[in-house]
């Protein structure tokens, strides 16, 4: 998983389709309750339809039917922050390289924590949304390979699902 995360990330970097400033940060709408977290987008490229299925040290399948965008994003999280509960329209890819961030699942009527530690990774599918949370009483930041339709919006934000106490 490691390996296939770094190579989304060298590829999203080498796109090199980085959009102007104004409209990277008019698709990113903070309506919803983010505190503390302090996103920066490193790259946005386009790519075209494609299909992969490799079968060495690494047995993975992917497959766009059409073109997409790879977003790369760094999110540095302040003590006590959190994102606010959004989704996204495809999978993402978050590691955490720094400190600890708790996820917590729209979908998931228990509100179980999912604590990711630097070096340390998990795959949302983007399909029910989330949030994530810095309860660890230090900075933490992640990295985030996200894949969205080409040009449009890569976060939506959603209410709080009620399925968790905040």
């Amino acid at each position: 998983m490691k390996k296939l995360i770094v190579g989304l990330l060298s590829a999203s970097a080498l796109a090199g389709c980085m959009p102007d400033s104004d409209k990277a940060e008019g698709e990113i709408s903070q309506a919803s309750s983010a505190s503390g977290v302090t996103p920066t987008l490193l790259s946005r490229g386009t790519f075209e339809a494609f299909k992969v299925k490799t079968d060495g040290a690494v047995d993975f399948e992917g497959k766009a039917k059409d073109a997409l965008d790879v977003i790369t994003r760094q999110h540095d999280y302040a003590v006590g922050s959190y994102t606010g509960w959004h989704q996204h329209p495809g999978p993402v890819f978050i590691t955490v390289t720094q400190g600890t961030v708790t996820f917590y699942e729209a979908d998931d009527p228990t509100c179980t924590p999912r604590t990711v530690s630097a070096g340390h990774g998990y795959v949302d599918s983007g399909h029910h949304g989330h949030i994530g949370r810095n309860e660890s009483g230090a900075p933490a930041r992640d990295v985030t390979v996200i894949l969205a339709p080409v040009g449009l919006p890569f976060r939506i934000e959603i209410d709080p699902p009620g399925n968790c106490p905040f």
